[in-house]
């Protein structure tokens, strides 16, 4: 029995055992998942293709449109509708069907212009999308890059713990042989149990971490991520003004709004056109297989009528006002986007150049504090210096591994973040 059950065991403990395996990626990899997956931009896309909805809609009233009818009446013989209106008709009872096809032949140009309108309309949700597309990108590469540096500061924190505890434990042997103090075997516990709390914090965050990158990429269990380096980037050009040009003309987010603007501006024309006539054709045709001897058996007519608009209250006044109103609105947003974009790339290519030189100079501050331990560590076995001075020394180093490790990882983010930022990121 016991040898039946292990195989169906491993059956049914390998899905869970294959969910615990890491997940391995390159940044390409997490891009793909995230286009793919990612709920925030398949919101965009639906919103996108229904907005090319719209325009059919509209120009559905240009096309022939016909309905068919079934009407039975019974009524007193011969009586007529005195009152609810101007006419007076005859009512008799009758069984009758037929069908009614009416055509509109001009607005003067107002279905053209909402028909429009709608197609601009839709073209900004498709920027709209691309939007979406970036806002996806360059949270999964913030993402990812936060894995890489949370594992990078991880490693840091399992090596301090790992070196401060030789030294807590050569302190204690000496304490131990009163060769050194009790304050310098507490001093040393202390670092100790502070490099421990830092691994602690240090694991929290690279789970947080994962978990936003898990986000990003449309999983939604906790998983572990085995993640690739990835290359140097591309450097930045010496100075930032192309790429603010860049930026406005690549932008989705202005490209959106002027497309706004112009659909605004198209509507005016279209609030415009409600000021002249519609005309219309329409005409009817049907049978009557049952009813009284006056409703003949077979009936038809067709017609053209003409709308002209007169008073409405200041109604189409109004209304044309609005849109003429928002449409100055339209072209205010497009300004502030403008001067909004030009802000977010310089504040990107300042951020991206100090990220740059930070590389560099956390290199040297980490071979400094790596120097400056070996020469305490030296003094206090020597006697020379107190554990004070040596616990100073560990804690820079921690410090410069940190700020090293975080570095690399924080210039390549940065200088995606310009690229997301001129519009570049696709």
């Amino acid at each position: 029995m016991r040898r039946r059950l292990l195989p169906l065991f491993a059956v049914l403990t390998a899905p869970l055992l294959a969910q615990q395996a890491p997940m391995s990626l390159t940044l390409a990899e997490a891009e793909k998942l995230a286009i793919a997956h990612n709920p925030e931009l398949s919101t965009a896309q639906l919103n996108a293709s229904a907005a090319h909805m719209a325009p059919l809609e509209y120009k559905s009233a240009l096309s022939p449109q016909m309905t068919g009818s079934v009407t039975g009446v019974v009524a007193d013989s011969g009586s007529r509708l005195a009152a609810g209106g101007l006419n007076n008709p005859v009512v008799y009872d009758r069984l009758a069907s037929g069908v009614t096809l009416s055509q509109m032949l001009s607005d003067f140009g107002r279905t053209k212009s909402l028909v429009a309108t709608a197609d601009l309309r839709a073209q900004a949700q498709d920027q709209a999308t691309e939007t979406a597309r970036a806002d996806v990108l360059i949270t999964t590469i913030r993402a990812y890059f936060n894995v890489l540096r949370a594992s990078s500061v991880l490693k840091v924190a399992q090596q301090t713990v790992s070196e401060r505890q030789v030294i807590a434990d050569k302190v204690n042997t000496l304490f131990e042989e009163n060769l050194k103090s009790g304050l310098d075997a507490s001093f040393a516990k202390v670092n100790l149990a502070d490099a421990r709390l830092f691994l602690s914090q240090a694991q929290n965050n690279l789970q947080a971490a994962e978990a936003s990158l898990a986000t990003a990429i449309g999983v939604p269990a906790q998983v572990e991520f085995t993640l690739a380096e990835e290359a140097a980037p591309e450097a930045l050009p010496p100075v930032v003004d192309p790429l603010i040009q860049q930026a406005l003309q690549a932008r989705p987010e202005l490209k959106n709004l002027r497309l706004e603007q112009s659909a605004a501006e198209r509507f005016i024309q279209a609030e415009h056109a409600l000021r002249y006539p519609t005309v219309g054709a329409l005409g009817v045709v049907g049978v009557v297989p049952a009813g009284e001897t006056q409703v003949p058996g077979r009936y038809g007519a067709a017609g053209v009528n003409v709308s002209i608009p007169i008073l409405n209250g200041g109604l189409f006044h109004a209304r044309q006002t609005e849109a003429e109103l928002r449409a100055k609105a339209a072209a205010e947003r497009v300004q502030n986007e403008t001067n909004l974009i030009t802000r977010d790339v310089r504040a990107a290519y300042l951020n991206a150049a100090t990220a740059r030189d930070r590389v560099g100079l956390t290199e040297q501050l980490l071979a400094q504090a790596q120097s400056a331990l070996d020469l305490a560590q030296g003094r206090y076995d020597l006697g020379l210096s107190s554990i004070v001075e040596l616990s100073e020394a560990q804690l820079n180093l921690t410090s410069a591994q940190i700020a090293n490790a975080s570095a690399r990882y924080e210039y390549q983010a940065q200088r995606l973040t310009v690229d997301f930022q001129t519009g570049a990121l696709r």
